[in-house]
């Protein structure tokens, strides 16, 4: 399988290039040239599957060109059996058709881990094949970080940088990060925002002479391998409540779209889904666009759901890729006017395209904490404050009662005790592996934001 530059002006590349480039040369993201796809009977048979198995069965043929059969199968393997629920992606029923997916059994306590703990031991894999090493740059809004850091620390061919905004993270995020103390992992709270670290981050692929010939690799969903990996619990899901005889929903609480946009390729591959939801906070730039066609960057607002604080939506790309016909030149044309302001809206015919794929809905804090209250107080389930809002998003969009919807639940609530306690619910415990998380000792710099001191720490502490 070959991958295309979303701009249309690079060069194709295989999968083990893919990986370790992250961004492609013309400043696009890569997207396989063409997707694998299943037929009911293939779907049906994922019932049996574990996991594991199911990963394998979704992923080989993305990466078979430099990954063999057996050694993925020792890869997917080693990643899920590290979380920490037998099911790895366990279904919680809240109602007749309403259903939680939960993401957040893996070590760091977010559905990053589906996606960063294979994407480590894939890294690993084909650096070693070529002797190489690399110096990753990634940038968090709370979650990636710490799931990179767990799935790339014992790796001897990279060195770890992950920005995050200085005091935009909670504590429980942060100190994910900075209590994971190597000499090959550098935590940076950068002064600004996560749109200021992303940016920060595309530029520096974009020109990466600071590194003085070292190559940077991604570990942001700007990789390819991060989206790849989470196409498969969509598969996981609709199959275990009656897929694909039946079709099912999804409501997902999303800031960089990469999450639903793994949804929407589940889809394209034959997954029978019916919904897809965007469920966004009050940073609703992707709600505003699929709503209202309205791609207007307003400023960034704090929130309760701090990991959907988010107004460059980074994956967006690749799905206006397609809308666009696969036309890298006249979508190279459309970002650099949305990004500069030059234009607000997507062509007519384009954002009608993407209605008749995707739903959407926007949820304040004061709507996300009801939703956290009603929730524990109906069905004695408690939901972190991002899942809430693709909960609520699920039901206001759904159109289709009869069919299963499933929220996404994308972090556990212990990550979020602010939502959690202003909704009038005892604040959660610490699993057991991360019970002294508060007392453990922290090592991070505190950065400027400026690029230029940024990439100055990068150059004079890689290695």
């Amino acid at each position: 399988m070959r991958y295309i530059s979303t701009r249309g002006q690079a060069p194709s590349l295989g999968f083990a290039d893919v990986l370790l480039t992250g961004l492609a040369s013309d400043g696009g993201l890569y997207v396989p040239e063409s997707l694998p796809a299943f037929s009911q009977d293939e779907i049906q048979a994922m019932a049996s599957m574990s996991y594991a198995e199911l990963a394998h069965r979704v992923i080989l043929p993305f990466v078979e060109a430099d990954v063999t059969s057996a050694e993925l199968k020792v890869m997917v393997d080693e990643t899920y059996a590290g979380f920490s629920h037998h099911a790895v992606a366990p279904l919680v029923q809240l109602d007749r058709n309403e259903w939680v997916l939960e993401l957040f059994h893996g070590p760091t306590l977010a559905f990053k881990d589906f996606a960063l703990q294979l994407l480590g031991r894939l890294m690993d894999h084909v650096l070693s094949k070529r002797n190489k090493k690399l110096v990753i740059m990634g940038a968090t809004s709370g979650d990636t970080g710490s799931a990179a850091i767990e799935g790339c620390r014992h790796s001897e061919h990279v060195q770890l940088f992950i920005l995050h905004p200085h005091e935009r993270v909670s504590e429980v995020q942060r100190r994910q990060m900075t209590t994971l103390i190597g000499d090959n992992i550098h935590n940076i709270a950068v002064t600004g925002n996560f749109d200021d670290c992303q940016q920060m981050v595309k530029q520096s692929f974009a020109d990466q002479s600071f590194l003085a010939g070292g190559q940077l690799g991604a570990v942001n969903s700007i990789n390819w391998a991060r989206i790849m990996a989470q196409i498969v619990y969509y598969f996981y899901a609709a199959v275990a409540v009656g897929g694909p005889q039946r079709p099912v929903s999804f409501s997902v609480p999303t800031g960089n779209f990469g999450d639903i946009y793994a949804g929407y390729l589940a889809q394209q591959m034959g997954l029978p889904i019916k919904q897809l939801v965007v469920a966004t906070n009050a940073n609703d730039i992707l709600h505003r666009c699929i709503s209202a066609n309205h791609y207007v960057k307003n400023d960034l607002v704090k929130t309760l759901s701090p990991s959907m604080d988010i107004m460059v939506s980074s994956n967006f790309e690749r799905l206006l890729f397609d809308l666009y016909d696969r036309n890298g030149e006249e979508l190279a044309a459309l970002i650099a006017d949305l990004n500069s302001g030059k234009a607000e809206s997507l062509a007519t015919t384009r954002w009608q395209q993407a209605r008749t794929i995707f739903a959407s809905h926007k949820v304040d804090d004061d709507l996300t904490c009801e939703v956290i209250k009603q929730v524990a107080e109906e069905h004695n389930y408690l939901l972190d404050p991002h899942s809430a809002i693709g909960v609520e998003a699920g039901r206001a969009c759904n159109e289709h009662p009869e069919v299963p919807m499933i929220t996404l639940a994308t972090a556990h609530p212990v990550k979020f005790p602010e939502a959690v306690i202003k909704a009038g619910q005892d604040g959660p415990q610490l699993p057991r592996h991360l019970s002294d998380l508060l007392e453990r000792p922290e090592d991070y710099a505190v950065l400027p934001n400026d690029l230029a001191a940024v990439q100055d720490y990068i150059a004079k502490h890689s290695h």
